[in-house]
């Protein structure tokens, strides 16, 4: 898989932006001519130009991520978002109205008018809906029960349960603080077993600590796993999976644990990040005993394919958040994670094997949800007919 370098990546972003605030020009200058400034476009302008620029600091924060004092993020950072959201969502229809309006009033004989108005409306709509993703629909945290059917599962893992958390991005925008508050409600529900579907991190090594002490506060009756996800590598990962595995974790890399219970059995296996290369399905399928029913962690769910194959009856993935933007009470067909993934969130059962796509908990890019709720997941397998 071929990605763009961090530079590369970069300049998009500071393109992609610059753009974005061409219609928020048009937004700041409808505003200047209601408040009757002098030079409303002057104004607007150099507005637009600055909101635009500030957005170099939050790219290159984000892609190295360094702790940042708590009001710092409160009041630069998270304002900044809510600000460079409202412009992404009102960019496509702003585009739109500046090219159909215009023939429109040229076709009805008022000469050429641009809507000034629309633009002003569309960046206010953007911005309301940006502040809720980001002050309380990322906050708001659900807890979201699935039963799955699982073929060949044993009589005695009928109704076993299992903590699902994932993509927890814990970082300057995603803290500490929040990844515990996660962990209490986890261990609320008294799983069998929790596991975390990988990108622990946002990117960097800054906050390992954090996330090892995170990580280690999880309680389950017959342990607790993770498996690493892209995100984990966006620096050093090892000395991560280092801090984890010391606190009593175990992190699963090509690997595999026989869970018991009533004495029968059951294979739990985790593989390393596919986007680095690092996954070896076969390697954490080799020491499955014949016969035992599997579950996998997969931090991708592309490879639900490929797990099918190996007679993997359930794979666990996060990765893809749902798209963290969608359309409310549709994320499953109407989100950005759909455009681009085949298997993107929740349950799919292909043939006997199953696969389970977690929404995720923290965010990456904008840090903001709408549509698709954060969720700690109790999965509940139960046998299937």
């Amino acid at each position: 898989m071929t990605r763009r370098s961090p530079s590369r990546l970069l300049v998009v972003l500071l393109l992609s932006t610059a753009t974005m605030h061409l219609p928020v020009f048009g937004a700041y200058f409808e505003a200047g001519r209601r408040l009757d400034l002098r030079h409303p476009a002057l104004v607007a302008g150099l507005l637009a130009f600055i909101a635009g620029a500030l957005f170099l600091g939050r790219a290159r924060a984000t892609m190295s991520d360094h702790p940042r004092a708590a009001w710092h993020v409160r009041v630069f950072d998270v304002p900044y978002f809510i600000h460079w959201c409202a412009a992404a969502w009102s960019f496509l229809p702003s585009v739109i109205a500046a090219v159909i309006w215009p023939l429109v009033s040229l076709g009805r004989g008022r000469g050429f008018e641009m809507p000034w108005t629309f633009f002003l409306g569309m960046y206010i709509f953007g911005f309301v809906a940006a502040a809720w993703g980001i002050l309380v629909r990322r906050r708001w945290v659900i807890v979201k029960y699935v039963d799955i059917p699982v073929a060949r599962l044993p009589e005695s893992f009928h109704g076993f349960t299992i903590a699902h958390l994932s993509d927890l991005h814990i970082g300057s925008l995603t803290p500490r603080s929040w990844g515990e508050r996660w962990v209490r409600m986890a261990n609320a529900l008294k799983p069998d077993i929790a596991v975390i579907t990988g990108d622990l991190v946002t990117s960097g090594t800054h906050f390992h600590r954090d996330i090892a002490d995170v990580v280690a506060g999880l309680r389950a009756k017959s342990g607790v796993f993770v498996s690493m996800g892209n995100h984990d590598y966006f620096g050093e990962g090892e000395p991560l999976i280092t801090l984890i595995r010391e606190s009593g974790v175990v992190v699963l890399r090509n690997q595999g644990h026989v869970l018991e219970r009533g004495g029968e059995r059951v294979y739990l296996a985790g593989i390393d990040d596919t986007w680095t290369r690092r996954a070896d399905l076969d390697a954490a399928l080799e020491a499955r005993p014949i016969g035992l029913s599997t579950v996998l962690l997969a931090h991708d769910p592309a490879v639900f394919p490929l797990a099918r194959e190996r007679g993997v009856e359930l794979t666990l993935s996060g990765h893809t958040h749902g798209g963290q933007l969608a359309v409310p009470f549709f994320a499953r067909s109407l989100s950005l994670s759909h455009l681009v993934h085949r298997y993107h969130l929740g349950l799919y059962q292909e043939g006997t094997a199953a696969l389970y796509v977690h929404p995720g908990l923290g965010t990456t890019g904008p840090p903001m949800r709408l549509g698709v709720a954060p969720a700690v997941v109790l999965i509940r397998l139960v046998t299937a007919a």
